[in-house]
């Protein structure tokens, strides 16, 4: 995902150093890497290995645990026939998109972004070996928004509500503390709710498997590595079902990461799988 500060056009290194985790693992077109995600990739090398020859965890072990996780649970949902359109929120440099649509040239796929990730997206989309499918295509979405021409519901009145609706978010939530991941909730069941089927799915980051010393230390790493600090706004997993139910889901499980794949660092990171209907 990309996260662009308010009142500005400077782009989250995440959304470099994702991209070329994906690159790397073969998972994304060459056309999405940038110079900026070798050059992170690069100088973080060192600092993984270490953590990794003295037991501890790594960036991208729960990167690539929680991007293929995530990618198995909405392939099945598509497969099913339930999901037949897409939205995925701060999409960043994530191959997501590109991948499904062309893999599924019927599937609806709209990727939602700040206008400055927007348009760097489209352009890389565009020198992509892999061609896009013919109804994919990348939007203007404030996953903050509540209303208005760059809001969530404003892209969904777009779509078909008598089909099936994905939304899906990847390295977002812990960026906001509890109010603001609420406010996202409510506006993704709302969303949801007006459609004749619908699944949210999510990464997130839970306090109880954050909170020991050597946890606390990665958590430190991720907030210098995106400028900022990084939130842990649920206890654990009642807890985040919990508000989830509150937010307007008629049912919500979190998959652990080691679903997803296996390293260190994995039994950090679940992925929500929520409905509106049961």
């Amino acid at each position: 995902m990309a996260l662009l500060e308010r009142g500005s056009d400077a782009i989250s290194p995440t959304a470099h150093y994702t991209g070329e985790v994906w690159r790397r693992a073969g998972l994304s077109d060459p056309a999405l890497g940038t110079t900026q995600g070798r050059l992170l990739h690069a100088g973080l090398r060192p600092a993984m290995a270490l953590s990794a020859a003295l037991g501890g965890d790594t960036l991208e072990a729960f990167l690539l645990a929680r991007h293929r996780l995530l990618d198995e649970l909405l392939e099945a949902e598509i497969e099913s026939g339930r999901v037949d359109q897409v939205i995925e929120l701060a999409a960043g440099m994530s191959p997501r998109g590109l991948r499904l649509s062309a893999r599924h040239p019927e599937l609806v796929y709209i990727e939602g972004e700040l206008p400055a990730m927007a348009a760097r997206k489209r352009r890389s989309l565009a020198r992509a070996r892999l061609r896009p499918g013919p109804r994919h295509r990348v939007a203007e979405i404030d996953a903050l928004a509540q209303d208005g021409p760059a809001s969530l519901a404003r892209v969904g009145r777009e779509l078909d509500h008598s089909g099936g609706l994905a939304i899906i978010t990847e390295g977002l939530l812990n960026y906001f503390p509890r109010e603001q991941t609420d406010g996202i909730w409510r506006r993704v069941a709302t969303e949801l709710s007006h459609f004749a089927d619908g699944v949210y799915l999510s990464d997130i980051h839970l306090e109880t498997n954050n909170r020991a010393g050597p946890q606390r230390a990665f958590g430190a790493l991720l907030g210098a590595f995106v400028r900022g600090r990084v939130h842990f706004p649920y206890r654990d997993g009642e807890d985040a079902r919990a508000r989830l139910r509150a937010a307007g889901f008629a049912s919500a499980d979190l998959h652990p990461g080691s679903e997803g794949g296996s390293g260190p660092g994995v039994d950090r990171v679940h992925v929500i799988e929520a409905r509106c209907t049961g």
